[in-house]
């Protein structure tokens, strides 16, 4: 995708989902496999309840967030309501690019391989000590 030009229209909910299956798509299936039940929502900024959750000065403060029982806390006598999700908000993802002039698809692969580390039981900390080490 290009860089941001304002003459043209922004990427669209549809867009970044497309770039979400197309991200999810390069992830090894040793881990793919066991993110199957997890389902991805595209919306444009976080609810009202999860800014507040957050501690959020501004919607624009979070590109992506995971909502679930992380594996390691996962058990079979565990009630689930429902399957756990990984949100990425389209309005903060092109604030960052058009702020970053980064690859949106890389953008999006970030936030979602950052999210799906959570789903594994990472912490922040913990990616972001990977990150580091992997550089």
């Amino acid at each position: 995708m290009p860089r941001h030009d304002p003459k043209h229209l922004s990427p669209t909910l549809e867009d970044i989902e497309r770039l979400a299956n197309e991200a999810f798509a390069t992830i090894p299936e040793e881990l793919r496999k066991h993110v199957a039940n997890v389902v991805f929502r595209i919306e444009d900024f976080p609810d009202a309840e999860t800014e507040r959750e957050m501690g959020l000065e501004s919607p624009f403060d979070i590109l992506g967030l995971y909502r679930g029982v992380s594996m390691p806390h996962q058990s079979t006598q565990l009630v689930r309501r429902s399957n756990d999700m990984i949100f990425l908000y389209r309005r903060p993802l092109l604030d960052y690019w058009c702020e970053t002039g980064n690859s949106l698809f890389e953008i999006v692969r970030n936030v979602l391989v950052h999210e799906i580390g959570h789903h594994f039981g990472f912490s922040d900390d913990d990616m972001h000590r990977i990150e580091a080490e992997a550089d």
